[in-house]
């Protein structure tokens, strides 16, 4: 019996920087909020190999099939498997004005939880994608990694270039970064690692203009942690498991400045008008 994709709209609130795939040449972890406030990840999604016009952004909603489980044998409770000829931008992305209130009008509205709870969750339900709040964030850790991609992965890479017109190299990224921060019930600091395309992009930018991986990687830390995590924000984590583990990593952050009145005005607006 063939399975049928049904049309949902969705919300792209999260894109991980590409990783080689043997299937696809390379893939990007996308996950997003429906019109009913529930979070779906998309996979598998070739991102920079789909047409211009399908080549969505954070906080942009788009249309696209989706099946109702996810692709091969994950079984996580949000996975859905997109039908990549079907993506349709449905407007401009949401914007950032009036301290974040087109966003937070959607963002707002979903649970939050502790990362130990989300562990909880995950081994009741298999719940692999949801928004933390820390309660304190101490520190964005740089660690060195491996400078090129694993020879298995290079091969691939290779192999699809030699396809037709390809993107631009997908650079290995040498530094892991990692947010070590606590919630309201922790007994010791988390550690997540960052996977957020933003980050990525910013470090080959910022080494592009230093000429210096160390300064570039200071300049991750400067946005990342002292700027998007500083006390003139309300920041958030996007988190998601790797699968098929009851691991967490950040993959994404919600960062709008403060606002005392965004309570009252968020209550007045229904979101989901959004698209009407």
């Amino acid at each position: 019996m063939k399975e049928v994709y049904t049309p949902t709209p969705v919300l792209i609130t999260v894109k991980t920087y590409p990783h080689p795939s043997r299937s696809y040449g390379e893939l990007v972890c996308t996950a997003g909020i429906t019109k009913d406030g529930e979070w779906v990840r998309l996979y598998p999604i070739d991102f920079r190999h789909r047409r211009p016009e399908q080549q969505f952004q954070k906080y942009q909603w788009v249309e696209l099939g989706l099946l109702p489980h996810g692709s091969g044998n994950d079984n996580r409770k949000e996975s859905r498997k997109p039908d990549l000829d079907s993506i349709r931008l449905l407007g401009p992305p949401l914007s950032s004005r009036n301290y974040w209130r087109d966003r937070r009008n959607v963002i707002d509205h979903l649970p939050v939880h502790s990362l130990n709870q989300l562990k909880t969750l995950h081994k009741e339900d298999r719940t692999s994608l949801g928004i933390v709040r820390p309660s304190q964030i101490l520190d964005l850790k740089i660690e060195p990694n491996a400078e090129e991609w694993k020879p298995g992965w290079q091969a691939t890479l290779n192999q699809f270039r030699m396809l037709g017109p390809q993107p631009l190299p997908l650079r290995k990224i040498p530094f892991k970064f990692s947010y070590v921060f606590e919630c309201e019930d922790s007994d010791k600091p988390h550690s997540a690692m960052i996977e957020d395309w933003e980050l990525g992009v910013l470090w080959l930018r910022e080494f592009e203009r230093l000429g210096n991986e160390l300064d570039a990687a200071e300049s991750v830390r400067q946005k990342f942690f002292n700027e998007m995590c500083g006390s003139s924000k309300e920041t958030k984590f996007f988190v998601g498991t790797v699968f098929p583990f009851n691991s967490w990593v950040v993959i994404g952050v919600f960062w709008p400045p403060l606002n005392k009145q965004t309570n009252e005005q968020s209550s007045l607006f229904d979101w989901k008008n959004q698209l009407t």
